[in-house]
């Protein structure tokens, strides 16, 4: 596939083989799974370092290439092409050096599985400093070409407020850190309670990442959250789709 940008010329491949477990974010008022994130893991299940570990400025763009075609392929191998469950990949927007040259293969490899690009969510972490012009041009084409997009681990990263007030994805996912113990501790309530009615002013969807708790959960349903991602109702499960327990507070 012929692309001109400097990362499809240039770019070293990612030699270390790799493969994906998934973990189902719950809706809880539907009583259904509503997506499932792909995470990166060996190819023998180890955890996401050992992969990462071995990115490096050369190979990222491959890397970031491979993870959304490996996400794609598993992914499909067990929805249905009439499921509603989504299928949520990280991307790197560091290794994405024009949104429509660098998103042809994902596309490609889409519509080879018939895989509806409305049934893909985008998510990107805070954690990556990353130039919030560039940013926004990749979230803006994303958008147009019909993808979901969301903020991961939010309140714990870079961009924050500032990148909301320019942008609203579709998605923000909470970072666990507010979310664990926060029946416990009376200032992460207000810090996520303010929060959850700024994402509802914005028309923005809110996830809580990390729960583990059922006293977590049940403060979290207070304030009218509905989807939920933790160890609560599934860990990751290696090339599958994990079953979660739908369970409520």
């Amino acid at each position: 596939m012929a692309v001109g940008c400097a990362g499809c010329r240039d770019g070293q491949a990612f030699a270390l083989p790799f493969s994906m477990a998934f973990q189902p974010i719950v809706d809880l008022d539907s009583g259904k799974t509503f997506a499932h994130e792909a995470l990166v893991r060996g190819v023998a299940g180890e955890g996401a370092y050992h992969v990462l570990s071995a990115v490096t400025d050369e190979n990222r763009y491959a890397f970031d290439q491979q993870c959304r075609v490996r996400a794609l392929e598993l992914a499909a191998r067990q929805l249905s092409t009439t499921s509603d469950e989504k299928l949520s990949i990280n991307f790197m927007p560091n290794a994405v050096y024009e949104p429509r040259a660098c998103i042809r293969l994902t596309l490609a490899t889409a519509e080879r599985l018939n895989f509806a690009p409305e049934r893909i969510i985008f998510e990107f972490t805070e954690s990556e400093r990353v130039d919030t012009d560039h940013l926004l041009s990749i979230l803006k084409t994303y958008r147009q070409i019909g993808f979901r997009t969301a903020i991961d681990d939010f309140g714990a990263g870079h961009a924050g407020l500032n990148l909301l007030a320019r942008f609203q994805p579709d998605i923000v996912k909470l970072d666990m850190d507010l979310i664990r113990d926060i029946d416990r501790e009376p200032a992460k309530q207000i810090v996520v309670k303010h929060t959850l009615a700024m994402l509802r002013d914005f028309d923005i969807m809110p996830v809580c990442e990390g729960v583990e708790t059922a006293e977590e959960l049940k403060v979290l349903q207070d304030f009218g959250v509905s989807l939920f991602q933790g160890y609560l109702f599934a860990k990751p499960a290696f090339e599958a789709f994990a079953q979660p327990v739908l369970r409520s507070a």
